[in-house]
């Protein structure tokens, strides 16, 4: 840590930093006087905060052509797509499960082993995405330990429409359409795409595709209705379809089958003026999700496997904002969430029950300062109540020059998995219980005489704390001449009672029983630095930028065992045992120490051409322990570092006909046995027509 430090100061000495993240939101750049509300959860000049916001602009996606929310993130500084249970988001070295991810505010449900899959969410409505780094509890409570992710949607504020349709490599097809009306008071939009792939097989000798066929629908209608200046309603919902193809070997039999995902959710929310300084939110938010899963052996259609997962959520707020003064605000919320699941793995419907309120105080009287000091307390049904504190400072030294810093804790809770899953692998034969169901769970394998040896004592799992984070995050941003612009900001995350499986018992059939317990403290540590540079000739418009990120991601009792020289490997030709240097640990896996990515927009407004190059890069991470010593320390255990590049280019004709094609992973890297998400080159057209009334001069 004390290098990490000594690298921050020297930036800070040169001038070469800053933390304030910068915004492409087109080809050309902006004055960041953009409005966000996750930072706060309150309306809020981005220049203004004292906390680090990223802002991806709806004109940079459709710049770079994306479809889905993962396309867009993988190419933002320090998110990594990772590949567990589906594409999640990587933040601050944080497993998925760690990150919120909102649209309009509302968490969406639906984490499979803690993952969200961002495939679900298609971007052709989306308005702005705002990302803020580091422990979020003190404003949105668990699972915002890493950080939040929310997807703002347009809303219904005039007249216009427009349809894109989409062919590309694999047989993918995309068709999005939107339309929007305002009569009045009166504002109506709606959203809907589908999409569509017949998948990818990158082994074609073996029985089932390495992305079997699938295709999926969004409708997002969203009305608002204004029956005052000071009196607004509106209301918002989601529905999205997936239907999935299934093929694969089991036990050398051939099993095929179907899936299905459905996923709703309905958000009114009334806003009301009360006095000048005081504004009230009142939302209720419900959402539902069901997957079903039917697998059949394919040379006599018997069942091997049918499966099923609901989960609901229902969230009602309420939240005052109060002008103490002109440079004063306040905020403060209460709510409460009823969550319930009902699944194949689970005895009967578990439910949770939280109550939550929080408190934020904002001022920026002081001159040149500008400070938050805010918490939140959750009481939940299931464990302990938590109690999420954070502060954050703005200073502007000079007119260019701004320093930010902040601490705060964050939380995670142990979810319906990890408390209540009750689940036998049929084919492999082992078995993993949440802490509320192992005494019965392994009372009940005892009886059946399952069970050859116990390997602890299950008595100890019955309470399964939080997992909780002590954060700091320090930075600068430099706003210099000739529309230079740099970010970097230091962090360091400190972890106590990671959850992490453990094997309790030895059945007789040579597998494991599992279940959970708080074991391991980890830390997280590193610096991101972001640089941009706009050029404009005439009509011609060039926008570069460039980021990086370090990050240091351990077990503390892995490197204090390390020191102490208690962690050992094999040689497989040798046989010879050695022990492990502390620079043989580099880290926990799926976590590089080095990634980058390299942005360049072009923009010729006279001919309404834009296009965009993007590379992103990653440098070798930790894929597997192979040698059975729980750590990534030789070079099989590795995935090899790489770079992948990205091109697009837009022509619009009349104002109203659009041209799209591009060509993701340019270069066609695949690792087909360890990054599976990784389709090759993608080639692909879009075309586009948008109806709007064009803007007066």
């Amino acid at each position: 840590m004390r290098n990490l430090f000594k690298i921050f100061l020297s930036l800070c000495i040169t001038n070469t930093y800053a933390q304030k993240v910068i915004v492409l939101d087109s080809v050309s750049h902006k004055n960041l006087e953009e409005i966000v509300v996750t930072a706060t959860r309150s309306e809020r000049k981005l220049g203004s905060l004292s906390i680090p916001v990223t802002l991806i602009g709806q004109q940079q996606i459709k710049t770079m052509g994306s479809l889905r929310l993962n396309d867009v993130l993988a190419e933002q500084t320090g998110l990594f797509i990772q590949n567990d249970h589906g594409q999640g988001v990587q933040i601050q070295g944080f497993s998925p499960d760690y990150t919120l991810i909102l649209v309009d505010g509302e968490p969406l449900i639906g984490r499979t082993a803690g993952t969200l899959e961002l495939s679900r969410l298609a971007v052709g409505n989306i308005k702005q995405i705002e990302i803020v780094k580091g422990p979020s509890s003190s404003l949105y409570g668990s699972e915002a330990l890493a950080g939040v992710i929310n997807i703002i949607t347009n809303r219904p504020e005039k007249a216009k429409g427009d349809i894109s349709l989409r062919y590309g490599t694999n047989q993918v097809m995309d068709f999005s359409g939107n339309i929007a009306l305002k009569i009045n008071k009166l504002g109506l939009s709606f959203f809907m795409n589908h999409y569509k792939t017949n998948g990818y097989d990158f082994s074609p000798e073996v029985f089932g595709a390495t992305v079997s066929p699938f295709q999926n629908t969004t409708f997002s209608p969203k009305v608002s209705y204004d029956f005052s200046e000071k009196i607004k309603f509106s209301m918002s919902g989601r529905l999205f379809v997936e239907n999935q193809e299934n093929a694969l070997l089991a036990a050398n039999e051939k099993v095929t089958g179907w899936g299905k995902v459905t996923d709703w959710n309905l958000t009114p929310i009334l806003r009301i003026q009360l006095q000048p300084k005081l504004k009230v939110n009142a939302r209720y938010y419900t959402s539902r999700y069901r997957t079903n899963s039917t697998l059949v052996y394919q040379k006599n259609d018997d069942v091997y496997d049918n499966t099923f997962f609901i989960q609901t959520f229902q969230r009602p707020e309420v939240q005052l904002d109060y002008a103490l003064s002109e440079k004063q605000n306040l905020t403060v919320g209460l709510g409460q969430i009823w969550e319930s699941v009902e699944a194949t793995r689970y005895e009967g419907t578990k439910r949770f029950d939280t109550k939550y309120a929080f408190l934020q105080y904002e001022n920026s009287s002081i001159n040149h300062l500008n400070l938050t000091i805010g918490g939140r307390f959750d009481a939940h049904s299931a464990y302990e109540s938590q109690l999420s504190p954070k502060f954050s400072a703005g200073y502007q030294l000079t007119p260019e020059i701004t320093l930010r810093g902040s601490v705060g804790v964050g939380f995670k809770a142990p979810d319906f998995r990890q408390l209540y899953l009750n689940f036998t692998n049929a084919v492999a034969g082992y078995s993993v219980l949440g802490t509320q169901e192992v005494i019965n769970g392994v009372a009940k394998l005892q009886a059946e005489n399952q069970i050859s040896e116990m390997l602890f004592d299950v008595n100890q799992l019955s309470t399964l704390k939080a997992e909780s984070s002590l954060a700091f995050n320090l930075g600068s941003t430099i706003n210099l001449p000739n529309n230079l612009k740099i970010s970097v900001n230091a962090f360091r995350n400190d972890i106590n009672n990671l959850i992490q499986t453990q094997a309790i018992a030895r059945k007789t059939n040579g597998q494991n029983v599992f279940s959970y317990l708080n074991l391991n403290k980890v830390f997280t540590q590193g610096i991101e630095a972001e640089f941009s540079k706009q050029v404009i000739l005439n009509q011609h418009s060039f926008t570069w930028s460039f980021g990086y990120q370090f990050l240091e991601a351990k077990d503390k009792e892995i490197v204090s065992k390390i020191e102490n020289g208690e962690v050992f490997r094999r040689d497989p030709i040798s046989f010879q045992t050695v022990r492990v240097k502390a620079s043989e640990y580099e880290g926990l896996f799926n976590r590089s120490n080095h990634s980058g990515n390299i942005k360049v927009f072009y923009e010729n407004k006279k001919n309404n051409i834009s296009s965009s190059l993007r590379g992103v890069y990653r440098s070798r991470y930790g894929f597997a322990d192979f040698n059975g010593n729980s750590i990534a320390d030789t070079e099989d255990e590795f995935v090899n570092g790489y770079f992948l590049w990205n091109f697009s280019i837009n022509k619009t004709f009349k104002d109203h006909y659009q041209i799209q094609m591009g060509c993701d992973n340019i270069a066609g890297f695949t690792d087909p046995q360890r990054i599976s998400n990784l389709a090759g080159r993608l080639i692909w057209l879009s075309l586009g027509l948008k109806l709007e009334p064009k803007k007066r001069q």
